[in-house]
Order: C-alpha cells, then structure tokens, then sequence
C-alpha cells in the first residue's frame, strides 16, 4: 500500500510539472487510461486531484500575470456548473457516467478535427459561455480543459499570463468538483483497495 500511494505522488508530481510546461491536457489522456482499471467515480475524483496539482503548479510558477477579470468572468459560472456537472456524476449509474464520458471525449477529437480553426469572439458574454461549458464538462466528464482554452486562447493573452490565469480559473473549477465528488461518496481508499485486490 505504500508503494502504491508513493507511486501515484510521484505520478501527480511528475504529470503536474508535464502539464505546466508543454500545456498538454492530462485529463484527457489519464480519464480513458484511469478508466479502463477503475470506477468511474474514482477516476475523476484520481484525475481531478492530478489536475489541481497542475493547477497550483501553474499558479506558483506564473501567479504574476494573473488576470483576476477573467478569472472572475471564467470561474464564477465555471464552479456553478462544474458543481452540477460532479453532482450528476456522482448520482447516475456508472455505466452511463463511462458513456457519457466515452462520448465527451470522441465530441471533442471530432470538434477539433473539423474546426481546428475555430475562433470566438473575446468579450464578456463568450467568457461566461465558456466557463460554463468548462465548468460543467469538468464537473461531469473530467474533461474540460480545451473548452476552457478554446475561449481563453480569444483573449490572446502572453503565455505566461495565459498559464496562470487558466491555473486560477481551473484551480477554482477543480476544487469544486474535487468536493462535490468526495461529498457524493468517491474515496481515494476505493482505488487503493481496488489496486491491491488486482
């Protein structure tokens, strides 16, 4: 058991400092892999936990250029839908919940095929969209982080600036959905018993 919680701080470790320096979305490889081996429920409880890592990573090494407007404009509608979005996660079947992010994740690789150029318009309105959509995708999925950028990437910020705003507004979301997940009844214990017994 020790040599299981050592190998997965090691991984958080190492997938954080990944993330923050290429920009590469875990969620999105570590969700279909995790899945395979646990529940559903764990997975994004595992995986958002990884994330927040990540998160705070950014935070610490970029927190200068953070741009609080957008943090707010993404984050608020972001954690109201990232809470719903854990909240149904939680209370539907897992074979519907492993559907329903199998299907998330084939929406997204056929979007960015076809629109691989798609742009929205940096204002308000399109920020608060964004977080929602974000928020609720993350929430329900554990997948999020390209909606998040495909709106935050219109605001053609620097990419240091970039970072630690997306770090604080995904900070914010992942919390969310962290809390919401362990209040809906996921255990990191599940997945370590599960390992042991494999």
């Amino acid at each position: 058991m020790e040599t299981i919680m050592i190998l997965l701080i090691i991984s958080t470790f190492i997938a954080s400092m990944f993330g923050t320096f290429t920009g590469f979305g875990i969620s999105t490889v570590l969700i279909p892999l995790f899945i395979l081996f646990f529940p559903p429920q764990v997975t994004l409880l595992m995986v958002g936990i990884i994330h927040w890592f990540n998160n705070v990573w950014r935070i610490t090494l970029f927190r200068k250029g953070l741009v609080y407007r957008l943090v707010l404009y993404f984050g608020v509608p972001g954690v109201l839908l990232s809470f719903m979005g854990a909240r149904l996660s939680v209370e539907v079947p897992q074979t519907i919940l492993t559907r329903a992010i199998g299907v998330v994740i084939i929406l997204y690789v056929l979007f960015t095929y076809v629109k691989e150029d798609f742009k929205v318009k940096a204002d308000k309105k399109n920020a608060f969209l964004g977080g929602s959509m974000y928020g609720f995708s993350s929430g329900i999925s554990g997948i999020g982080g390209e909606i998040r950028s495909m709106f935050l990437l219109a605001y053609k910020l620097p990419k240091s600036v970039y970072i630690a705003t997306t770090g604080a507004i995904s900070l914010t979301v992942d919390t969310t959905r962290i809390i919401t997940y362990v209040y809906g009844g996921a255990r990191l214990s599940t997945l370590l018993i599960y390992t042991v017994q494999r």
